[in-house]
């Protein structure tokens, strides 16, 4: 893979040539991992709360809304989530637990409302989990913190996962890093993450690219689960 390749992505117009020539040493072929599983991270109402609009228009009746970035990403990752489960592989979903999140997600924020809706944390209408996929509740960014997902994969023996979700600088981050952490190669589907504000979204990808995953375009890793999906129907040789 060539260094221009290896960055292609969106952070192109927020670091300078100059810049990424110091991170040339990080250029490696990027994967998807030998036996993947599909995390979503925090797909919940409250992200997509007021519509498809600028952050900027929203930010004040419903400070949690990712606005229009949020909106943006929900087709590429309603392919995602076809993809991976035509390939047959897990498709993990976390939300916030909503009778402790005002207390416990972040002490430092405070919130307009300091009621929690319990359909905040219901998941987008078109993003739900479907029958027999697993759902983790979490009180923290990371999803690994406090949840038995470490070992759920472990089970089944997982050793790699495909990220969607959000925040990138803030849960999407921290589970990919404890995920690295942990051994699992991370891959980040970059069309299917979203935040806030671009620079937190680009800059937090760039850094997670260089250090902790592979970020990927949504497109080949679809065309990675599509290859295994073609492996399991293909009639066994005899």
């Amino acid at each position: 893979m060539t260094h221009e390749e290896f960055e292609d992505h969106c952070w192109k117009d927020v670091i300078s040539a100059e810049e990424l020539e110091r991170y040339a040493k990080n250029v490696r072929e990027v994967r998807v991992g030998r036996n993947p599983a599909l995390l979503a991270i925090d797909l919940y109402n409250r992200v997509y709360a007021g519509g498809n609009r600028p952050v900027g228009e929203l930010y004040k009746q419903f400070p949690s809304t990712c606005g229009e970035n949020a909106w943006n990403a929900i087709e590429p990752t309603k392919r995602l989530f076809a993809a991976s489960r035509k390939a047959g592989i897990p498709v993990i979903h976390t939300t916030g637990a909503a009778e402790t999140s005002t207390k416990l997600h972040n002490p430092k924020r405070t919130w307009t409302n300091p009621k929690t809706n319990l359909d905040d944390y219901g998941f987008h209408e078109d993003l739900t989990p479907e029958p027999g996929e697993r759902v983790i509740y979490k009180e923290r960014a990371s999803a690994f913190c406090g949840t038995p997902l470490q070992m759920l994969l472990q089970q089944q023996g997982i050793d790699s996962l495909i990220v969607c979700g959000e925040s990138t600088s803030g849960c999407v981050r921290a589970s990919v890093v404890e995920g690295w952490s942990l051994s699992f190669h991370m891959t980040v589907a970059e069309e299917c993450v979203f935040d806030r504000l671009m620079i937190t979204h680009k800059i937090n990808l760039f850094d997670l690219h260089h250090k902790y995953a592979d970020v990927m375009h949504v497109d080949d890793i679809i065309a990675h689960l599509d290859r295994l999906a073609a492996v399991q129907t293909s009639p066994a040789v005899i």
